[in-house]
């Protein structure tokens, strides 16, 4: 009997039987394994991806009655002359006892000092119309409780506020104008290309102290800033609200943050523009919240466009609340130190954040993706996923990750980054495409890069300690060198 291949005739009909039973067993247990493999591994791909699923879910904008409420019927008159604070007090006031719906804004320049929301109320801006916010830091008085940089205190109002609120929004298609400039409150970050020279009073004594204060653990009612502290007040912070909506208008001249919604739940911001080049312009930064989206926004901005955080060193461990599942989708950043940004204030943990569908392209965004944290931070960092992500030009690297930021490996608080995963992220140029720097004792862990191109690279990777990385079709194309 000759067995010259796989398909050689035998004799006897039941050795060829047997033989094909054999064949076909093998076979069947082979597609049954490879199938199974694939399937577990595309499982394995996706099921971050169904995860945000989940949370998009639990993320419903609040809805309002359909009353109206004309802030001109409160005595507000939009001639960009006359100050309206007391008619748009008055109507939120009347529309939130009221049970609630939108405080309407008309076409026209309306000025005003801060608005504080209340419950169940949707600030509309009609199209055409802009609110104009005073630069006379008195007007932001009395002091609220705010976070300043990821620290608890007592300082000025932010532009829009609201405390301890539900069913929140600011809506439409007009302009909120924060009037920061080189001339007002830019010039108390300390910092000559923005507007500050010798002699004139900055942030940084007061800055200092409210740090030492938060490691000191001072009350929070005793640490009381505003006049003579040169704290910059952000320009919307809801602050521990539920069901937070902030939609389609047009941010501009932030003193400092643009959208900074703190300890809060249920959060949408969508098709939002803010575009303002100052110190500390930080277009969206999500601290401490839980379910919040970012979609189809549009971030020029002097700072980080998206910055995800959690408190700082030992006032961001007594709060303790991380800020998780964060979905990050179909936005534009065209200016910034950083388009996806964990950090530095990451003090109560972060994890489970989305990034997908975003365009990054401008000669001022310096990264892509970066985490920065430090020693004096520590904090949990995981569970960080981008795909599907087209950038141009960015002035550093396409993904960073910094243990060394600011305060370095000078502290007793370790950082722990792991569960990294980015596909598909197409950069057109930039001086590296990976830099990481962990400490040794804390690799970064569980890094995984797939399906990438980073063209016109100049520099080569940085990795240092990192555990468990793993690249797969990533193309690093090296920039060309003159000759």
């Amino acid at each position: 009997m000759r067995r010259d291949s796989v398909n050689t005739e035998m004799k006897a009909p039941k050795m060829r039987m047997v033989n094909r039973i054999g064949r076909t067993c093998f076979i069947f247990i082979f597609l049954c394994f490879t199938l199974s493999f694939d399937m577990y591994a595309q499982a394995d791909t996706s099921a971050e991806w169904q995860a945000m699923s989940s949370v998009l879910q639990r993320i419903v904008p609040p809805s309002f009655p359909g009353k109206n409420f004309d802030i001109r019927d409160f005595g507000a008159k939009g001639d960009g002359a006359t100050d309206c604070t007391a008619a748009f007090e008055k109507a939120i006031a009347a529309c939130s006892t009221g049970g609630g719906g939108r405080v309407i804004v008309p076409a026209g320049i309306f000025l005003t000092c801060a608005l504080h929301l209340k419950s169940h109320v949707n600030l509309y801006l009609s199209q055409g119309a802009v609110l104009r916010f005073s630069s006379n830091p008195k007007k932001y008085l009395p002091l609220v409780f705010s976070r300043w940089e990821g620290t608890e205190c007592m300082n000025y109002s932010p532009l829009i506020y609201a405390f301890e609120q539900e069913d929140i929004a600011v809506t439409g298609e007009g302009i909120l104008d924060g009037q920061g400039s080189n001339e007002h409150w830019w010039n108390w970050k300390g910092k000559k290309g923005a507007g500050w020279h010798a002699g004139m009073p900055d942030q940084s004594a007061a800055r200092k102290r409210l740090l030492e204060m938060g490691e000191k653990n001072v009350p929070v009612a005793e640490r009381t800033f505003g006049e003579g502290a040169y704290l910059r007040p952000n320009f919307f912070e809801p602050y521990r609200c539920k069901n937070v909506l902030l939609q389609g208008v047009t941010l501009r001249n932030s003193p400092m943050w643009f959208i900074n919604p703190v300890l809060c739940r249920n959060v949408s911001i969508v098709g939002v523009t803010t575009d303002g080049l100052g110190p500390n312009n930080d277009g969206c930064d999500p601290e401490s919240c839980t379910d919040v989206l970012i979609e189809n926004c549009i971030f020029k901005s002097g700072d980080d466009c998206i910055a995800v955080k959690s408190g700082r060193n030992a006032d961001g461990r007594r709060v303790n609340v991380p800020c998780e599942n964060i979905v990050i989708r179909g936005c534009t950043m065209k200016n910034g130190h950083g388009g996806v940004v964990i950090g530095s204030e990451v003090s109560g943990g972060i994890r489970n954040v989305f990034a997908e569908n975003n365009a990054m392209d401008s000669p001022e965004l310096d990264r892509v993706l970066r985490i920065k944290t430090n020693a004096m931070r520590g904090g949990v960092i995981e569970n960080v996923f981008l795909r599907n992500i087209k950038a141009g030009r960015v002035t550093d690297a396409v993904l960073k990750i910094d243990f060394y930021y600011e305060e370095g490996d000078t502290g007793g608080f370790v950082p722990t980054v792991r569960n990294l995963d980015v596909r598909n992220v197409d950069s057109k140029k930039s001086r590296f495409g990976i830099w990481i720097r962990a400490f040794s004792r804390s690799p970064a862990e569980n890094i995984h890069i797939e399906n990438c191109v980073f063209e016109n690279v100049a520099e080569a990777n940085v990795i240092e300690n990192v555990k468990n990385m793993s690249l797969i079709n990533v193309q690093t194309k090296q920039k060309e060198k003159v000759k």
